[in-house]
């Protein structure tokens, strides 16, 4: 096989969601974020496996992702939009049944005229300045928002991952003030809101990031495996160079593993000449540039030529390749590419 492998356990996606649901507060509802393509590793799984877990409602980014969650599970369940109702989503989210939150005035406005009796949410801005309706912009519609009875009010906190941040308790208060006396489910806990503790998991938690194996849940099972064939080896000597622009160069005998993937893959540019391929517990580290399709892995220290290196797996998550090349896990995630052979297995780890 010419691509890179890449596996996804759906038993520690069910369990990481399960340990999540464990963790919020009791006669608290917990759904489940699969926007992105179920965070790169393909919602029409995801959701298949998180409603046999237990999930019964899910959240996406825009109507068109709502779509595909409706295909993989049917009738039932409830999938909500964070982008609310833009212009032209009335018949998808008429057709099917998806709930958009709603932002704005104008997403408010726009719903009432072409859906006046389909069910919706309330998305407020409870100080991350992203999206939802402004403290101001809420009390201009609030009367009228909620007596067309809307089946959530939610928001979203921008320093969840950092437990003594001012921002979470400051956006809390602010989400109490804005929600006093409404009458309706709230939500503002998303995965790092849910490990806050129970002052901010009101009606209904959000988990995503830590369904997927990810920061902030340290606790999560290892969802996702990466392996990438070796395609060719060369043995070189000292003054010899790999890759693109010479940026690394053996100082003696080395033996060099081409693997057959790249930034086309989601592999980054910024593990060049600094991240780590491992066989088996032993790291092989990366030697020049990450091109497009192809990558130079040093091996000189192992005992024998290995068919493939695994790039993702238990010495090595996402979350260790963003702390290398400076970014987060969730990018890592959604970035793996559409080449590999992606395969659903139970009980990989």
């Amino acid at each position: 096989m010419g691509t890179g492998r890449l596996t996804i356990d759906l038993d520690a996606l069910a369990a990481n969601w399960r340990s999540l649901d464990a963790k919020t507060a009791t006669n608290v509802q917990t759904a489940a974020v699969i926007k992105a393509d179920g965070y790169g590793l393909g919602a029409d799984r995801v959701a298949r496996t998180l409603a046999a877990a237990g999930a019964r409602r899910f959240f996406v980014a825009v109507a068109e992702e709502g779509a595909k969650v409706r295909e993989a599970l049917g009738p039932g369940p409830e999938i909500s939009v964070f982008g609310g109702h833009m212009a032209g989503d009335a018949q998808m989210i008429a057709d099917l049944g998806l709930i958009p939150m709603l932002n704005s005035v104008d997403q408010l406005t726009r719903h009432f005229e072409a859906l006046p009796n389909h069910p919706f949410g309330i998305q407020l801005d409870s100080g991350m300045n992203r999206l939802g309706m402004e403290p101001a912009e809420w009390a201009a519609v609030r009367d009228i928002a909620l007596a067309a009875q809307p089946r959530l009010i939610m928001s979203h906190l921008a320093c969840s991952d950092e437990p003594g941040h001012d921002m979470n308790p400051q956006q809390l208060q602010a989400f109490i003030e804005m929600t006093a006396e409404t009458g309706v489910p709230l939500s503002l806990a998303a995965t790092g809101g849910i490990l806050l503790g129970p002052d901010y998991h009101f009606d209904l938690t959000r988990p995503g990031i830590g369904l997927y194996g990810a920061r902030p849940f340290e606790d999560a099972q290892l969802v996702v495996y990466l392996d990438i064939p070796v395609i060719q080896v060369r043995d070189l000597v000292a003054g010899e160079t790999v890759g693109y622009g010479n940026s690394w160069t053996a100082d003696g005998r080395r033996r060099i593993a081409t693997v057959a993937g790249g930034y086309a893959d989601g592999i980054t540019r910024h593990l060049s000449n600094t991240g780590v391929f491992f066989h088996g517990d032993v790291p092989c580290p990366i030697v020049g540039r990450v091109s497009m399709d192809l990558i130079g892995v040093d091996i000189t220290h192992l005992e024998d030529t290995p068919e493939a290196l695994t790039l993702l797996g238990p010495h090595q998550t996402v979350d260790d390749i963003a702390d290398t090349t400076g970014t987060i896990g969730y990018e890592i995630l959604t970035e793996l590419g559409h080449r590999y052979a992606r395969s659903y297995h139970r009980g990989q780890s």
